[in-house]
């Protein structure tokens, strides 16, 4: 029997339940959505996690689509999900807890007797860390980005080849290979020696149906890939890059892209344009440095210095 908050799955089964994370201000209990697919044969396990920031619901579409396509009776070894861990901002809509103002997947590992997203942190990282690899579903909340892949346990981890190998099998054509900040899910995770990535699946606020749709191939090609089910994957080569160059504004105006997310650009080329709001062209920036348009603001309208764009940068194949 595998269990994991309330739901408990015997061999062959799967489960549904709540793992409790506190109480809320009229003193209900909080929980979040839990599943457990336990396979008929042994095996390792794959914990998955999404809405660690509230309003990013791409990793939630994942969930609802690949759950129900794990027959138990064909899984060697567990799947533990956690469908909804920031469940404070998901009721909102918002990308930090409201409760303490707090970017949950900065409070890694957490603090079963501290703020409201600490407990949240720590009763996840208690899931997580029972498992062989941790996917963290995200995406890119309010900007438009392509769909990378995060390794963030920076390049001197012991784990660090691990990781990248996770990020290439999840295969959504872009890894970003650069430590994070302290805190997240994906540097705690392999301290604790298991492999950990965080696939941010697209931006923008909504509901990405193509990005669901690689999240979740995602998900497959890792539980192939590593023996959960049968068959084989070839992990596909990735673009990688090590480094950010972000651009801001020197104008206020409206910013009109002259690359696509995706696009290769080389130094000097035009990345976007700032017009006026009759079209005139008030200002014009150019990218410092090879690489591939990476990120965008969702919005046109831009204050003089505000962030418009990303450029990857330091790229290579892997």
């Amino acid at each position: 029997m595998t269990t994991l908050g309330t739901a408990s799955a015997a061999p062959g089964e799967r489960a549904v339940g709540r793992l409790p994370v506190g109480e809320a201000r009229d003193g209900s209990e909080v929980s979040l959505p839990v599943c457990v697919i336990n396979g008929t044969e042994d095996g390792k396990t794959l914990y998955v996690q999404a809405v660690s920031d509230g309003d990013e619901l791409n990793g939630l579409g994942v969930v609802q689509r690949f759950v129900p396509r794990i027959d138990p009776a064909e899984l060697s070894g567990t799947i533990l999900v956690v469908g909804i861990v920031n469940w404070y901002g998901y009721q909102v809509a918002e990308h930090r807890n409201p409760i303490d103002d707090t970017k949950l997947n900065r409070a890694y590992p957490g603090d079963e007797n501290g703020t409201a997203s600490e407990r949240i942190a720590a009763a996840t990282f208690d899931a997580a860390t029972r498992a062989d690899f941790v996917l963290d579903l995200h995406q890119g909340s309010t900007s438009r980005m392509i769909n990378e892949t995060r390794v963030r346990c920076g390049h001197r981890h012991r784990l660090h080849r691990e990781c990248l190998e996770l990020a290439k099998v999840f295969g959504c054509g872009y890894i970003l290979d650069q430590k994070g900040p302290d805190g997240q899910l994906a540097r705690a995770a392999p301290d604790e020696g298991i492999p950990t990535v965080d696939p941010e699946l697209g931006g923008a606020v909504g509901w990405d149906e193509e990005s669901i749709r690689l999240g979740v191939q995602g998900i497959m090609n890792v539980l192939t890939h590593y023996g959960f089910l049968d068959g084989a994957v070839e992990p596909e080569t990735q673009v990688r890059a090590t480094s950010f160059e972000q651009y801001g504004s020197p104008a206020g105006g409206l910013a009109v892209f002259q690359k696509d997310l995706g696009e290769e650009v080389e130094r000097g080329d035009t990345l976007f344009e700032v017009r006026s709001t009759f079209g005139d062209v008030k200002a014009e920036v150019t990218a410092d440095s090879n690489g591939v348009f990476w990120r965008t603001r969702r919005l046109p309208q831009v204050a003089t210095g505000e962030y418009v764009c990303s450029v990857g940068t330091d790229i290579d194949r892997y």
